[in-house]
């Protein structure tokens, strides 16, 4: 069965925004990375396996697609950008009650009930997927017990205040999977629900 892949930046203290501002990450859309070159080969790494993007609606019609879409373009040779040339190959599922078609390459859109369009997605032959979103769809996706792992970009920056995604009560006791520290600050930690 395919795992369900929540991949999140957050603060040290357990935020992933506030507000709009994303000063605070070491990596927001766009050309300028602080990220250091072992962080970014680990990143090609983890995506490489992966062939399905769980997307939510927001952030696909906020351009991550066709972001990701002009990166691969813009950046066909450089080895960091390997992950986009996957964005743009892999299968997109963004689930919404509000739209109704895709207006995305490679893009289908479902409605309905989350867990079982999720469930039915793991089910599914290939390689694992990948989940990108905002606070709230991420804690919609983790109240229904759908994540099989957490990847967890922990930004060297205090919010104080703002967006969590274990909000939603409830108790979650996880297994450590791995964690690893990067020069450019960055620490990554991987969990898996401890069932």
């Amino acid at each position: 069965m395919k795992k369900l892949i929540l991949q999140m930046q957050m603060s040290v203290d357990g935020f992933v925004g506030a507000n709009e501002d994303r000063r605070w990450q070491l990596w927001e859309w766009g050309d300028d990375i602080g990220w250091d070159e072992e962080l970014k080969r680990d990143f090609n790494t983890v995506f490489a396996g992966i062939d399905t993007i769980l997307l939510s609606r927001k952030m696909a019609e906020e351009g991550y697609l066709g972001h990701w879409g002009n990166a691969a373009k813009k950046f066909p040779r450089d080895p960091f950008y390997a992950f986009a040339q996957r964005i743009v190959e892999a299968r997109k599922v963004v689930p919404s009650d509000r739209l109704k078609t895709s207006r995305w390459e490679r893009t289908t859109v479902v409605s309905g009930d989350l867990p079982r369009e999720v469930n039915a997605l793991k089910a599914g032959e290939g390689a694992d997927i990948a989940v990108f979103g905002g606070a709230g769809f991420a804690s919609s996706l983790i109240a229904a017990g759908l994540v099989d792992e957490f990847q967890l970009f922990i930004n060297p920056a205090v919010l104080g205040a703002g967006r969590r995604v274990f909000d939603r009560g409830g108790f979650h006791n996880l297994r450590l999977l791995g964690s690893k520290a990067y020069a450019c600050g960055m620490v990554v930690s991987r969990y898996a629900p401890a069932r």
